[in-house]
């Protein structure tokens, strides 16, 4: 057994099948409490990651003025605004960390799904393997992996009869929204920073403010195509992992880069009101 399975794979695998046996023998119940419990467990990983948001919001006006002072040297501006940021105890860079997290666990239950809950015949001998003694099933034990319309070993997709033609389903986009939901959220100052942008003689400023927004519609893409062809419990675990970060941020440090489309649709709303 090599080291990926011992330290992730059979820990998820001895996680999943607790909850599967707790909540009523039904797999896409015991994805939902096995990601809620996840995500409290992983909560201290990300907890610095989320001060540090809060602390750019609190600080975002020092932080434009810095910005501003060094319009036209950029490295300066870089220094100065690294400079602040350790002085007032700022990690921008563990930003990374909810997503890396995420990736990693979602690697590690891919395996999980593909390994011990594919449908070749020996499931159970395969999850008895990475089971201990308590969790064991027999052998004449059948999984229920039926969850609303999923199966959660099998992709959730929409197949067009007649056309050689298959679509997202559901949860995959529900799951992608979230991201973009989650993207947005995590990204408080895009607005701020692209004003500064329209300031400055150099390019490669606007051209970081416009990756940072693609990377808004990237990921969230991605999880649309690469998840047609996982299983469709993986797509359950990303859509609330994604969801619960949310919730998380928006305690932490309120709506950030959403603000913005909050407005408008307040304004839309009043228009709409005044209108009738």
């Amino acid at each position: 057994m090599d080291i990926f399975t011992i330290l992730l794979v059979q820990p998820l695998t001895n996680g999943l099948i607790l909850f599967y046996k707790i909540l009523f023998q039904n797999m896409g119940l015991a994805i939902i409490g096995f990601t809620i419990v996840l995500r409290f467990l992983l909560n201290p990983l990300t907890r610095p990651y989320m001060e540090s948001m809060k602390k750019m919001k609190e600080y975002s006006k020092e932080i434009d003025k810095i910005k501003k002072r060094h319009t036209d040297d950029k490295k300066k501006q870089a220094m100065a605004v690294a400079d602040f940021y350790k002085q007032k105890g700022i990690k921008p860079g563990a930003g990374c960390l909810p997503y890396l997290l995420q990736i990693i666990v979602l690697i590690a239950l891919f395996n999980v799904f593909s390994r011990v809950l594919s449908s070749n015949g020996e499931v159970i001998n395969n999850i008895n393997s990475l089971l201990i003694d308590p969790l064991k099933f027999t052998s004449e034990t059948t999984l229920n992996t039926r969850f609303l319309y999923l199966d959660v070993t099998k992709p959730d997709v929409i197949k067009i009869p007649n056309f050689p033609i298959t679509l997202p389903g559901p949860l995959l986009f529900l799951a992608a929204f979230v991201q973009v939901l989650s993207a947005k959220i995590m990204t408080p100052y895009v607005e701020k920073e692209e004003k500064l942008a329209k300031k400055t003689p150099q390019e490669s400023d606007d051209f970081s403010v416009a990756f940072q927004k693609s990377s808004l519609l990237t990921f969230p893409i991605f999880t649309l195509l690469i998840g047609m062809s996982f299983a469709s419990g993986l797509a359950l675990y990303w859509f609330l992992f994604s969801l619960f970060q949310v919730v998380q941020q928006y305690r932490q440090s309120g709506w950030g880069g959403l603000t913005g489309w909050i407005r408008k649709v307040k304004v839309l709303k009043s228009t709409y009101e005044t209108s009738s």
